[in-house]
């Protein structure tokens, strides 16, 4: 996965969490030259407020494990998810398997990215407005 980021040329933002089993550290398991590799457009960090990180306008895509309210987070803020329902019914994000081989996250994140990213965006955007009139004062939501 680390080299596969790195080898997409595309600049990211990576949680890293220390392991919660012993509280090590991850960053320390990623591979010799990685760090290295990514000084110029990767970032590295324990922890970064999601809903504040997906709002930034430089935001381009969102990798999750696609729980409801990362889900919710993401689609709010206009962004794109990885999961099923989101990318074969709203078209917002890419289903990836479980078993990655090396090069798929590479061209995945590249599709996400650069080939498909615009169309994908515009989706995510038009889910965003839908979802901001529910919310306001005798939107849906506050019905």
């Amino acid at each position: 996965m680390a080299w596969d980021l790195a080898n997409s040329k595309q600049p990211f933002l990576w949680v890293v969490r220390p392991d919660q089993t012993d509280g090590s550290e991850r960053k320390e398991s990623l591979p010799d030259g990685f760090k290295e590799a990514i000084v110029e457009r990767g970032c590295i960090v324990k922890l970064a407020p999601q809903k504040e990180v997906l709002a930034h306008s430089a935001v381009g895509g969102f990798w999750s494990h696609c729980g409801w309210n990362s889900t919710l987070e993401s689609i709010c803020e206009g962004c794109m998810k990885i999961e099923r329902y989101l990318s074969q019914v709203w078209k917002i994000g890419m289903e990836w398997e479980n078993n990655l081989g090396r090069g798929e996250i590479e061209r995945a994140v590249r599709k996400v990215m650069v080939d498909r990213g615009e169309e994908m965006r515009q989706r995510a955007m038009k889910l965003k407005e839908k979802i901001d009139v529910s919310m306001k004062e005798g939107g849906s939501y506050n019905s």
